[in-house]
């Protein structure tokens, strides 16, 4: 699993932001998942999960997508700002900012399991 800091970096998350107009949920992940992890690959277009979380004065959902990583770049445009970080399943879940997303992290070898048997 790959996590990313904050801009802070004081905790960790998943890529995500919100989507682009012009873009379907799964393809404004893979340009989140680019802009702020520097990674590209097939996103599988059906979401493994959903969260809520607290910003700007509101509530924020997000739907959770797979990323089947292809290219890992060495710098990507928010490089500069975040750190990232492979880590086990296990490691992610236990780290991970968000408590609704622990859940959606831990049963992510499940929704692994089941792409590849399609």
């Amino acid at each position: 699993v790959l996590l990313i800091t904050t801009l802070h970096k004081k905790k960790w998350i998943i890529p995500k932001g919100v989507i682009e107009p012009d873009l379907t949920p799964a393809e404004s992940a893979a340009m989140e998942a680019y802009e702020e992890a520097g990674i590209k690959g097939r996103v599988y277009p059906k979401k493994i999960g959903k969260y809520q979380y607290r910003k700007w004065g509101g509530v924020c959902s997000v739907k959770v997508y797979l990323l089947e990583v292809r290219k890992i770049l060495d710098e990507w445009p928010e490089s500069e700002l975040r750190e990232r970080r492979w880590m086990s399943i296990t490691e992610a879940a236990e780290i991970v900012k968000e408590k609704a997303l622990k859940p959606i992290i831990r049963d992510l070898q499940k929704y692994i399991d089941k792409v590849f048997e399609s």
